[in-house]
Formats: structure tokens, sequence, C-alpha cells
């Protein structure tokens, strides 16, 4: 954990890291050696540093420390995915999960204990928020899952070659701190993740996804699972803040100052009767048509704080078909790591709720009843739609 009033070494970007050793009166190509050690050695005891100087150590030793989370639990799913749970400064516990596939490695990383957005569809908002991760508890997650699949060791391939910005909390709502972390996973002498590799997925943070191309170039994923602002303002409260013409405008202003040609990609929860049906898959074509995209459609996985249910094989299907059929290039996520409660959507970790809406979500769990409907309006125009 974080000591106070010392700087920790470990959540400093090489720029800053220059600017400390300077400050100390020493060659700015100290913090090279520091970021190497860190983040690609996984040494964060300064005396085994041998390439710097025993009084440096000591100065070192004195003035700084190199702190990480600590990981109080570890899953293992059937399907080979890893879930970790680290304890932050706060108190709360966040997740992150490892997720293997033929050629490449994902870390999904938490950068908040809990969720300030309350998205209906999402575990984690119902646990309320309790603070932001520092610059060192989320890069310490990327450490973490090289420490414990041994990617530290000398010439073996790095486990984790991406990175989604995906886990607990809004990303942008950690503006700061996020944006510090991504720098040191794609820097070469840390991590050296490429910026097609780190994506940032956001709820539609408008004002800090404005200011995003004068901190990083990293790929941004948008979480829309709406195909207009009626619904979207029932199952994402922020879209009545940030409406789905003001997020896609910023989104394009971000994708347009990379100078290459990724697109944004588009994430879409599909929930049995609430936004699966065909007419919301021909809405979303129409919303997106002038909007260079690819979809990602998320089948919704249950938890226990929601009585929303997973759509049917044939509901996605037909959802994936018209937005094919429309010119989009479409995938339907696969649900990994289910068994260990780590599936898109699934993370609660153990959060300390300051806004106590948890034990609200929990009140209104009970006294629900199984006849009650919040998408009426919206639902039933889908629905005939369907029918005709």
């Amino acid at each position: 954990m974080m000591v106070a009033n010392k700087p920790n070494l470990a959540g400093l970007s090489l720029e800053n890291l220059r600017a400390f050793f300077i400050d100390l009166g020493e060659k700015p190509f100290r913090a090279e050696q520091i970021m190497k050690w860190i983040h690609q050695r996984g040494v964060v005891d300064i005396d085994v540093m041998t390439d710097i100087s025993k009084p440096l150590r000591e100065k070192l030793k004195a003035t700084t420390n190199i702190s990480l989370p600590k990981v109080v639990e570890d899953y293992l799913s059937e399907d080979g995915c890893h879930k970790w749970i680290i304890e932050v400064v706060s108190g709360s516990k966040v997740e992150m999960v490892f997720i293997p596939e033929a050629g490449r490695g994902t870390l999904c990383v938490s950068s908040q204990a809990g969720c300030s957005l309350d998205c209906t569809f999402c575990a984690t908002g119902k646990q309320g928020f309790n603070s932001n991760l520092s610059i060192a508890e989320v890069i310490g997650q990327l450490w973490w899952a090289n420490k414990k699949l041994g990617g530290f060791k000398d010439k073996m391939e790095r486990p984790v070659s991406n990175v989604v910005m995906m886990g607990m909390g809004e990303p942008l709502l950690n503006f700061d701190n996020v944006m510090e972390a991504l720098n040191i996973m794609m820097e070469d002498c840390a991590y050296g993740l490429s910026k097609r590799k780190v994506t940032i997925s956001t709820s539609g943070v408008v004002p800090a996804i404005d200011k995003l191309k004068a901190y990083t170039d990293a790929s941004l994923a948008v979480s829309l699972h709406a195909p207009n602002d009626e619904l979207r303002n029932q199952i994402m409260p922020i879209n009545k803040k940030y409406p789905i013409a003001k997020l896609l405008s910023s989104v394009s202003g971000y994708m347009d100052s990379l100078g290459d040609k990724r697109v944004a990609v588009i994430e879409y929860t599909l929930i049995k009767g609430v936004n699966d049906h065909r007419q919301h898959a021909r809405d979303l074509a129409e919303l997106l048509k002038s909007f260079p995209c690819k979809i990602n459609l998320i089948p919704f996985n249950p938890f226990s704080l929601s009585d929303y249910e997973r759509p049917s094989s044939s509901a996605i299907s037909n959802f994936r078909q018209i937005l094919q059929t429309a010119g989009y290039t479409v995938t339907v996520r696969t649900t990994r790591a289910y068994d260990i409660g780590a599936a898109c959507g699934q993370l609660v970790g153990d959060v300390t709720d300051q806004t106590r809406r948890s034990s609200r979500h929990k009140r209104r769990s009970e006294q629900a009843v199984e006849d009650r409907k919040v998408f009426d309006s919206v639902d039933n125009l889908a629905v005939t739609a369907d029918r005709l």
C-alpha cells in the first residue's frame, strides 16, 4: 500500500520519473532504469536494482516508495480465465480479469472502486461508488497479471498483449490517473503495449472524451446499449446529461484526431425484452449509418440484483443478421469466466458504498413483483414493429 508523503515510483510515468530525478539532482536516464526494473522485470525492492549506485538506492529508500495493491483472492475459471481481487487504499476490493485467447491475452482493468453511473444492466453500478483508483492501483493490475502469469521471466513473451479499461468503474471519471496509467502501459521502457491494443471503454462522459486527444491515442469503445435517447435514458442515466447525438459527435472528434484507420467500437449489451428486438437493430443501423464503427454485441450476463434476462440465441442471431445486412462488422462477445462471476457486467468486488446505493437496490430487488414493467412504451413499440 502507498506510504504517505512519499512519491510512489510504481505510479510515475516516464516523463514524471525524469522530472523527479532532475529535481533530486540526478541524471534523467535513471528514470528508464527504474521503470525497467519495476515494469519489465517486476522488481519492487530498490536494493535489488544493481545498476543503480548504492548511495542513490539509499536516497530512494529514504524519499520514495514502490507500492502496489495487494491481491487478496485468485480465481481460475474452467475456460482458463483468471479473476484476481485486489485491495486498494480506500479499503474496497476491486476485480480484474485475464482472458486468454488464441494469439493474445486480454486483461480487463478496473479504474474505480464501484461506480457512480448506475447503469441498470451492470453489477458494478449496483454497488455504489467508493473511490477512484490511484495510478499505481490501475497500473498495478497489469503488474500483478504479469507477475501471476510469469510475464516477468527472462525471454518469455508477455502473457498480456491487450488491455481493456472495461472493469469496474467509468475510466473517464478518473481521468488523470487513468491517462497516466495508460502512458505507462504503452511506454517502451515499461510494458510497450500498442496503442491499438489498449482500449478505453466509456459510458459517454462527453467533456472527458473531448479532451482525450491531448493525453492519449489509445483505442476507444463506447457503451451505447440503446438505439435512441428514450430507451438509453432509462438504462443509462448518464444519457440524460450527454445524449446520443452529443456522444457520437464527441467520439467522432477523437477518432478523427488519431490520424489512422481505427474506428470506434460500439458496445451493445442485449437484454431480453428491453433492447433486443429486431426493430431496435434496425434503429441502431440507421443511427450509426454515418458513424464509422465496429459493433460488439454482448449478451446480458445475469447477476443477483437484476431481474434482467439473457436473450435467446435466435434473438441474438436475428439482431446480428440485421446489422450485418446493413453493412456493419459485428461480433458477438463469447461469455467467458461466468463460473467465477467475471463475465462482462458481473464485476462487483467488495465496495464500501459511500452512496448507500447497494442497500437501496437490495431493498428494491426484494420488493420487486413479477409483473413489474419498466419499459412499457419503448418495448411495446418494438414488439409491434416486430410483428409487422
